[in-house]
């Protein structure tokens, strides 16, 4: 790992974990922290286990097609406790502001974030506030933690998936990613792209009502997709095969990819999960997720074997297969 600290190590991707492993969990260790799950999967109290997550959102431009850094914060808050099945209750919110932000924008971020925070179910309960020169902090952060309850008989963890599982999606990749990218370029396309960000939770509780058995939850955000299924198969030790033909995209999305040289399966996704189910499962669960509006364009992509452990291969449009290895370096910064 390098002296110091990069911009790659904020990517999501190999190096991101390699500072995960090598300093905090390293540092921090403990059963609870060693799942590396997004939500901390806590004791029974009485009503239920609670699931607990905590994010930060340091997105540039602070507002871009689709939404803006208050709403990302709530939505990722509340989709990594709905990755592990909990339903979000309880959200607290931090801000480190920067001398010279307009308190217009300041308003309008705390705006965006009590009309999303109403709009899921959650409420905002505690928070704090810093400012800092300026020049020191690009307008502003926002740190979120959550607070859920997961329902009695859930049990998703990336380690859970089985050989035979079926591999879903559930909606176009990479709309994010390119969303940031084109507002910070000024790019215009015919069709706008427009970031996904919004809460999953309810997409999660349609998956779990048609099965509860749903062994895998994800939201590929940071190394988009690619890395997500790299993090699955190897936490759960199995071998995954995606076809590229059923991996759904956007035209513009995949139209801006290929003029930046930019893979879609590493661009990050707000309002997007991977699944991992049981087989016979699939089919309902893929209906369940169609019948949802978040899951309209869902879509079943692939397969997991019990090949070798922790590898992903991309059967393409041609026939031919290639690794899609963990994502190294960095793709975009500041995307989330």
């Amino acid at each position: 790992m390098s002296d110091t600290i990069l911009l790659a190590h904020g990517s999501g991707g190999q190096l991101s974990h390699d500072l995960v492993a090598e300093v905090f969990a390293a540092s921090f260790t403990n059963p609870i922290l060693a799942r590396l799950e997004d939500s901390a999967m806590l004791a029974d109290l009485g009503g239920g286990r609670l699931a607990f997550t905590t994010d930060s959102y340091v997105v540039r431009p602070l507002f871009f097609p689709g939404g803006d850094i208050g709403r990302l914060a709530v939505c990722g808050t509340i989709n990594d406790l709905a990755m592990s099945g909990a339903q979000p209750r309880y959200l607290s919110a931090a801000f480190v502001i920067e001398e010279g932000l307009p308190i217009a924008d300041l308003r309008r971020i705390a705006r965006s974030m009590a009309e999303m925070a109403r709009e899921a179910g959650v409420a905002i309960v505690t928070g704090d506030t810093k400012v800092v020169e300026r020049g020191h902090g690009d307008g502003c952060f926002i740190t979120t933690a959550g607070i859920g309850v997961i329902p009695a008989g859930v049990d998703i963890s990336a380690a859970n998936a089985r050989p035979g599982d079926a591999v879903l999606v559930s909606g176009t990749v990479g709309d994010h990613g390119m969303a940031i990218m084109s507002q910070r370029e000024g790019l215009r396309f015919e069709a706008e792209i427009a970031s996904d960000v919004a809460p999953l939770h309810t997409l999660v509780q349609a998956m779990l009502e048609v099965c509860p058995e749903v062994h895998c939850l994800r939201d590929p955000t940071r190394g988009g997709l690619a890395t997500t299924l790299n993090e699955l198969a190897t936490q759960s030790g199995v071998e995954i095969i995606v076809e590229e033909a059923r991996i759904p995209v956007r035209p513009a999305v995949q139209s801006l990819c290929e003029l930046l040289g930019i893979d879609p399966l590493y661009v990050a996704n707000e309002g997007k999960l991977v699944a991992i189910v049981p087989e016979a499962a699939a089919g309902q669960v893929l209906a369940a997720m169609k019948a949802h509006p978040l899951g309209r364009e869902a879509a079943i992509i692939g397969q997991v074997r019990s090949g070798r452990a922790g590898r992903v291969s991309l059967r393409t449009t041609l026939g031919a297969h290639r690794i899609l290895d963990m994502m190294v370096g960095e793709l975009l910064p500041r995307i989330c």
